[in-house]
């Protein structure tokens, strides 16, 4: 659903075709989004290979697999993308982008909180999992990340927008990776605040944002089938 969401906005923000094969191209072609696939090719392909967790060393790369979806992925390239669209939204701008990703900020943050509680899970079943090299594994994970996604903040923001450049988008970044590293029991690296009052806000998950159109709150027990050929 999240892809059909983003597809349809892409058709409509990019009607010209050759503009739409040049931003599937991306990652080919802009190296601050393929700086971005080489770290989830680093920390999270290996997996792949496991057919079983029969080896501590095996329970590791699986474990450490997951933090980086849930601490990296989930939690902090996405956060970082939400945030531009925020930033939209906070001027009335691209309504429909905003309203979508309302959605999309839910279940990912779901996403990301169950993946938390696995790990809470692992750590009371295998606490020699969690030994000092992965403490410093999971921190230089995340520095990774997030430098990774301010090369991608440097594409974006360039010599700075009102309210967003990217030494801000720096700030927001090292804060999210400080409360992703605490959520995990590690030590924060960063000491950084979140800049962005708007994120702040989004924490809130039933806010109606002034410039939204409708509530964007999940319904209970709809009817009928959903039709991805229908207009939005």
């Amino acid at each position: 659903m999240h892809v059909q969401f983003y597809l349809t906005l892409l058709d409509t923000y990019l009607p010209d075709p050759d503009d739409r094969t040049a931003a599937f191209a991306a990652v080919e072609n802009i190296p601050s989004i393929r700086e971005k696939a080489e770290f989830c090719f680093k920390w999270m392909d290996s997996v792949e290979k496991l057919d079983q967790l029969e080896s501590k060393a095996d329970r590791r790369r699986f474990l450490l697999n997951l933090i980086c979806f849930a601490a990296c992925i989930e939690g902090l390239f996405f956060y970082g993308a939400f945030a531009y669209v925020y930033w939209f939204r906070g001027r009335g701008l691209l309504h429909g982008l905003a309203t979508g990703t309302n959605w999309v900020f839910r279940d990912e943050t779901m996403h990301m909180s169950f993946a938390f509680d696995v790990v809470d899970t692992v750590r009371k079943e295998e606490p020699e999992l969690f030994d000092e090299e992965l403490g410093q594994q999971v921190t230089d994970m995340l520095r990774e990340a997030v430098e990774a996604e301010l090369q991608f903040a440097q594409d974006l923001c360039g010599d700075g927008l009102p309210g967003m450049n990217t030494e801000s988008m720096r700030q927001y970044l090292e804060c999210v990776a400080d409360q992703r590293l605490v959520r995990l029991g590690f030590a924060p690296v960063y000491g950084s605040e979140n800049p962005f009052s708007f994120m702040e806000l989004q924490g809130v998950q039933e806010l109606t944002n002034f410039f939204e159109r409708r509530p964007s709150a999940y319904q209970v027990a709809v009817e009928g089938t959903v039709d991805l050929d229908e207009d939005f």
